[in-house]
């Protein structure tokens, strides 16, 4: 009798995962070697945040949707807790291993989860650290990291964090980054996409720049939030500036009464939040992007876009490694003066980080499988 292949669950549950997780699925599913099964929490939920970017990723729909919907952290990440312990508690079959991926709040509910029901664990983008305890995205990731029996890493200084906080070497693979697996596979799609957005926001044929604002530290408090537009409108008096705004930020100008002062600067173009090919083609076009997202960080590196972190710090310090990333938190002169900087940067200097090469998924996978096989840890002694 043949015996039944193992089953691989593999959580998503707010944007960012969904680039992250698709190319570990995708090989998977490729390989043949184990079932998979595709589960989304609901974290975001709506079509702008999160059914747009599974068409433009190709993502099959999740083959189950815990509808958790949004929420404070501690109301969010309990809700996440209790749908997935009630839905793997009725599951026809038990997973042999549940792969959860990045930080967000469906993160590290689900790995709770998964580790007190003896579910094997493995983390997608591990070891990340900003060493500041006040971002929640901090909290999750290192208690996700503890809990995982596989620590999948994207670069060399997630690996050290990992072995200064005691992970065991067998826990452990330099595996690269599947974000920039899924932005190379989908890098010339996304060229389309963005020369179209160009036209209809009138961009033009000069340079440009992008910006991206989320982040409660940039955003929650009215002081802040204006000093940073009062940067983006000086910046945007040298080139224009397309600032596609995330719900939360909106909220925040509305409620602060800026939105008025956002309309007043001319050179700065609003749109509602993008979609994955759209941003990504314009992203890929743009002269600068000035953001507070981990994630861009590392798309703008591979794209060569020279880049100005909103930031005191960040946990992807090889992008300040290679040349094209610089931090200058919340301080508007700060902002305007490494835009001018970065500017003047020449592209070609930005250095590629090792292993962001478009394969992270294939080494993922191929690791995943030999575990779920075997029954022994994952990785390979840290892959440096």
């Amino acid at each position: 009798m043949t015996a039944a292949r193992p089953l691989v669950l593999v959580v998503v549950g707010a944007r960012p995962n969904f680039m992250k997780a698709a190319p570990v699925l995708g090989q998977l599913r490729a390989r043949g070697a184990a079932d998979t099964l595709l589960l989304h929490t609901g974290q975001h939920y709506d079509e702008q945040m999160s059914a747009l970017f599974f068409r433009d990723l190709g993502l099959p729909q999740p083959d189950v949707n815990l509808g958790a919907g949004s929420g404070s952290h501690a109301r969010q990440t309990a809700e996440v807790m209790v749908r997935f312990e009630s839905w793997l508690e009725g599951a026809v079959r038990r997973p042999a291993c549940a792969v959860v991926v990045g930080d967000v709040n469906s993160t590290l509910a689900c790995a709770l989860v998964a580790a007190k029901a003896e579910i094997p664990l493995a983390h997608v983008e591990a070891g990340l650290r900003s060493f500041d305890r006040s971002m929640p995205e901090e909290l999750n990731r290192m208690c996700t990291d503890q809990l995982a029996a596989a620590c999948y890493v994207t670069e060399q200084a997630g690996l050290d964090n990992l072995r200064r906080e005691g992970l065991a070497a067998e826990r452990l693979l330099l595996a690269g980054n599947t974000m920039i697996d899924t932005l190379l596979q989908h890098r010339a799609a996304a060229a389309r996409h963005g020369a179209a957005r160009r036209r209809e926001l009138g961009l033009g044929a000069g340079p440009y720049a992008v910006c991206t604002l989320h982040r409660p530290s940039n955003v929650d408090a009215p002081a802040t939030l204006a000093g940073v537009l009062g940067a983006l409108s000086r910046v945007s008096e040298r080139l224009p500036v397309l600032l596609p705004l995330h719900p939360r930020t909106r909220a925040r100008l509305e409620s602060f009464g800026l939105a008025a002062r956002l309309a007043a600067a001319s050179g700065l173009r609003i749109t509602p939040p993008l979609g994955y090919l759209d941003f990504l083609g314009l992203l890929s076009g743009a002269a600068l992007v000035l953001t507070d997202s981990g994630g861009i960080q590392e798309e703008a590196t591979v794209l060569k876009v020279p880049c100005v972190t909103l930031r005191e710090n960040t946990e992807r310090p090889v992008t300040l490694e290679m040349g094209g990333n610089v931090l200058a938190g919340a301080d508007p002169e700060r902002i305007v003066a490494a835009a001018e900087r970065m500017l003047a940067l020449e592209r070609d200097g930005i250095g590629t980080p090792p292993l962001w090469d478009g394969k992270a998924g294939e080494r993922i996978a191929a690791d995943l499988e030999r575990r779920v096989a075997a029954r022994v840890p994952a990785g390979g002694g840290g892959g440096s």
